[in-house]
């Protein structure tokens, strides 16, 4: 889709139908099973108290937006890279371009060595069993180099403000007790070398051109998986880690890069609270990190609303074999992380796996029946766009960096959530949860806007600017 200038709205988004559209409004739906998917439909002047109304005021802001996007993980690269050259460079293009039919993915998330995701289990500094490396000698970030850094830094040539991030699913195993990747925890004699390993690998990659905006120290910190790489942290462990050795080492070290805090799910916001409590620590957290797989996104607004100080981040969601179908994964795509994450203050959103192949994979333990935002099958260089591509684009097409969240209502049958871009212009997304079509009618100023909305189905409305 061409991206076109934004209009600077006046006061008032409401829902209906009528005759003749009005100029310089266009929309972009995306049905219940699939037959639409980001398709131009037709608007028309619509007819007050006819549809439902959703009120937009643009003078009421809430968070500015960092970007859409998923991760580069290993399985990820891996399928990219083995693709054709001229079919890479295109795939690459369609996702993180800014021109007409683009996905323009602003954001997206790293490993810091081997998640499930990973052909093998690896840190960038491993050991043989027994041995240890406090000076980290032998740290380097040689594993990422065939595939990840290529596909990262190809990312950064077509979109060079895409917004990098990254994440730790464990520690090189001789930090941790037990000696291993998998389970554990990180040593107590270990957090100053384990700062020291964040630093070395935020300047190797920032010698690559690579620099990370935010990291996390753990990904998914109250759980231990039994297949792959993770650990158990401790809500005070993680607060003295980042408070007395990551903080500081970042601070010497004179690196940019800003912590985010829990990385995890909405289930157990006291631990991130817990963490921000600690003053030694929050002087060097930017915000927090949420997932998906369990608990509210309510939640994000509840630690939001003790902390408004600081950012909230929605940073891993992965569609798979759980909720089959266009209607139930587009449904929770929608609902849950486009409209969901962002009306409770998320400033960016990222899915998990940008890429993975027919079988969800490759990986090495975890998730079995993932689906990445788009599949690749290497037998045939075949590329097939999810529905969470079409979920990522009712927002990441149209959204701009550096946009501002609105205040949008919503009716029983009618989410929503609107923005401003810095263009001036105005983005609607609405989504119909109801059982039947409902007709919605969207004012600005004196002009109104009517739709038809099928149920379950999505539309992203766009005012352009000076209209």
């Amino acid at each position: 889709m061409i991206r076109r200038p934004l209009l600077a709205a006046a006061a008032l988004l409401t829902i209906g139908a009528a005759p003749a559209p009005p100029a310089g409004v266009h929309a972009w739906q995306t049905n219940a099973d699939g037959t639409q998917r980001l398709t131009p439909v037709a608007l028309s002047a619509g007819s007050a108290g006819e549809g439902a109304t959703i009120a937009i005021d643009p003078a009421r802001r809430y968070q500015t937006m960092v970007g859409f996007g998923a991760s580069i993980t290993d399985a990820s690269a891996i399928l990219i890279q083995q693709l054709p050259a001229p079919k890479r460079q295109a795939l690459l293009r369609e996702l993180f371009g800014s021109g007409s039919g683009d996905l323009r993915l602003g954001f997206t998330r790293l490993t810091i060595g081997a998640s499930d995701f990973s052909p093998t289990h690896y840190s960038f500094d491993d050991m043989p069993a027994g041995k240890r490396d406090p000076a980290l000698r032998q740290f380097s970030i040689a594993p990422n180099r065939t595939n990840v850094l290529p596909t990262v830094k190809a990312a950064l040539a077509i979109n060079p403000k895409l917004v990098v991030m990254a994440s730790p699913w464990s520690p090189p195993g001789w930090m941790k007790t037990g000696d291993s990747m998998i389970g554990g925890t990180l040593r107590a004699d270990n957090y100053g070398v384990y700062a020291r390993y964040f630093v070395r690998y935020l300047q190797a990659y920032a010698r690559e051109g690579v620099a990370m905006r935010y990291v996390t120290i753990q990904n998914e910190p109250d759980f231990s998986p039994k297949d792959y790489p993770g650990m158990k942290w401790a809500a005070s462990d993680r607060a003295r880690f980042v408070g007395r050795h990551l903080g500081p080492a970042l601070v010497q070290a004179k690196l940019p890069t800003r912590v985010l805090e829990w990385d995890h799910n909405w289930d157990h916001p006291e631990q991130p609270e817990t963490v921000l409590r600690d003053a030694t620590a929050a002087r060097y957290i930017a915000g927090i990190a949420w997932h998906c797989y369990g608990g509210e996104v309510s939640a994000q607004t509840r630690v939001h609303k003790a902390f408004p100080q600081k950012d909230t981040f929605f940073t891993e969601c992965s569609g798979g074999g759980w909720r089959p179908g266009w209607k139930n994964g587009f449904s929770d795509a929608i609902q849950n992380l486009m409209i969901g994450s962002t009306r409770n203050w998320a400033r960016g959103v990222l899915l998990w796996n940008l890429a993975l192949d027919p079988k969800g994979g490759p990986n090495k333990g975890g998730c079995t029946d993932c689906r990445g935002v788009v599949t690749i099958d290497p037998a045939t260089g075949g590329v097939t766009r999810e529905l969470e591509y079409y979920a990522l684009g009712h927002l990441s097409r149209f959204v701009a960096p550096g946009a501002a969240r609105i205040d949008s209502s919503q009716t029983r049958d009618i989410a929503s959530v609107a923005f401003r871009n810095p263009d001036g212009g105005v983005v609607l997304l609405a989504y119909n949860r109801g059982d039947t079509a409902r007709r919605i009618d969207a004012q600005v100023g004196t002009r109104r806007v009517g739709h038809v909305l099928p149920p379950a189905a999505a539309v992203t409305i766009m005012w352009d600017r000076g209209r």
